[in-house]
């Protein structure tokens, strides 16, 4: 309770001082954007923020409240032309392994050259440590050399000059002096990375240095974005992780915004709380999160103090959607729009049935025949209505049946499922020509409904 009137009273403040703001056109706590004149350290590049102009951007078009900040580019070339998507990541050295050109390596490999060339990523060393950073930066520059001449990738660096004060600080939830410290300068170091990115792209993805990516995330990211679009939702916060500040998706014209949100408030609580706060002020009153995930926290030991970290993403997929194109039927009782389809399509639909009888069965037809290569079924919803009697099967040879559906002529057995789930991987190496059928097929009275989660198949290409 008290940490909840902490958070209403932090957002009745904010909307309190933005009021005051406009009324007095007042400096605020912050000054102008100033160029640095000379760079005592002469093999790096001072830079400002670009300025490609947002023509939605109110708060930039007007210089209202501006953040006094410069960029040292530690390495990667900086150029005029708008990507779609920004990543945006800022890692500091920690005591316990180093993760981020792991998570580089991810980010790259999972993309198409096509995809590579829509997006920038850019990383923001927040370590106050010299040494380490010129480390950091000799070690991807190394292997980063294409991304970084083609402007796919760009490393920065903010003197601690202009960071607020990061000790002394008020100590909200009754935080360790030390962890308060931490988190707020992490606020800080996402306020700079994002204020620095919001003119490079139309979008813009907040990422941790300790992670993996599912396989082309970009076009899933992309088929989302649309899939709103057409849906006519308004959005501030498209979220591809439930972890942390991982995987969550900004539209570029609001980034002025948070940038300085993350700023002002910088002090007060973690930086995933005052994102929820954010995407409420932008109205968006509840959260979008997209199934699969697109991202996976890796790290195992935290940036702060090396602390044992083992969260999981339990909804990442890391070779992404691949399922292909194909039509779903089943004889299941539906209830209401949780239609079969959804079990086998992209994104968090799943198919909810009434108790089920044996002989009962879900059957997804491909357009085209394909070799299965591995095949996953996951089914229940929180532990419960789970499919617990059922056989996998695969068939060939689609043809018409009385009920005007189509299905196979014959099938063969995989496995049974096992406790709600089932995966089979090297499953060409036992069937190996082509399938044009995946069909469930229950085994088994159920008392309880069924929901099946997802129908997951990779092919061979």
């Amino acid at each position: 309770m008290r940490c909840q009137l902490k958070r209403n009273a932090v957002l009745g403040i904010l909307l309190l001082l933005v009021v005051l703001y406009f009324i007095g056109h007042s400096d605020f706590v912050i000054t102008g954007l100033k160029r640095a004149k000379t760079s005592t350290i002469s093999r790096w590049t001072w830079i400002s923020s670009p300025k490609l102009r947002n023509e939605e951007s109110w708060v930039d078009q007007g210089n209202y409240l501006p953040l006094n900040v410069s960029y040292q580019l530690l390495a990667g070339t900086q150029t005029s032309n708008q990507r779609f998507l920004v990543v945006g990541l800022a890692s500091v050295k920690r005591e316990k392994g180093s993760y981020l050109l792991s998570t580089l390596r991810s980010l790259f490999s999972q993309s198409s050259p096509e995809e590579r060339s829509s997006m920038v990523v850019v990383v923001l060393l927040a370590d106050f440590n010299a040494d380490w950073r010129e480390a950091t930066v000799g070690e991807i520059k190394a292997e980063f050399t294409s991304e970084l001449d083609q402007g796919q990738l760009l490393v920065l660096h903010v003197p601690q000059q202009y960071y607020p004060p990061l000790s002394g600080l008020k100590r909200n939830f009754n935080d360790a002096p030390s962890r308060v410290s931490f988190r707020s300068k992490q606020n800080v170091d996402y306020s700079f990375l994002i204020h620095y990115s919001l003119h490079l792209s139309q979008y813009y993805l907040q990422l941790e240095d300790d992670i993996s990516s599912a396989r082309n995330f970009l076009s899933s990211i992309r088929r989302h974005i649309q899939e709103q679009e057409d849906k006519s939702v308004t959005w501030a916060t498209l979220e591809f992780s439930s972890l942390g500040y991982i995987g969550k998706l900004y539209q570029s014209a609001h980034l002025p915004l948070l940038a300085r949100f993350l700023f002002l408030f910088y002090q007060e609580m973690p930086c995933d709380w005052l994102l929820t706060h954010f995407r409420q002020l932008l109205t968006q009153k509840e959260q979008i999160l997209l199934k699969p995930s697109l991202f996976q926290h890796m790290g195992t030991f935290s940036s702060f103090q090396g602390t044992y970290n083992k969260l999981k993403d339990k909804d990442f997929e890391a070779e992404g959607y691949s399922n292909p194109s194909a039509d779903v039927y089943s004889d299941i009782s539906v209830y209401k729009d949780h239609i079969p389809r959804l079990a086998w399509a992209a994104g968090d639909g799943y198919f909810w049935g009434r108790s089920p009888e044996k002989g009962n069965y879900l059957t997804v037809v491909l357009r085209a025949p394909t070799i299965v290569t591995g095949i996953t079924v996951e089914t229940g919803l929180n532990g419960k209505d789970l499919l617990y009697s059922a056989v996998i099967e695969l068939g060939h040879d689609v043809h018409t049946t009385e009920k005007g559906e189509k299905s196979c002529m014959e099938f063969r057995s995989l496995g049974n499922i096992k406790d709600g789930k089932f995966e089979m991987q090297e499953v060409d190496k036992e069937y190996g020509s082509t399938s044009s059928c995946v069909r469930i097929q229950v085994t088994d009275k159920h008392t309880d409904w069924v929901a099946i989660q997802k129908i997951r198949i990779t092919t061979k290409s």
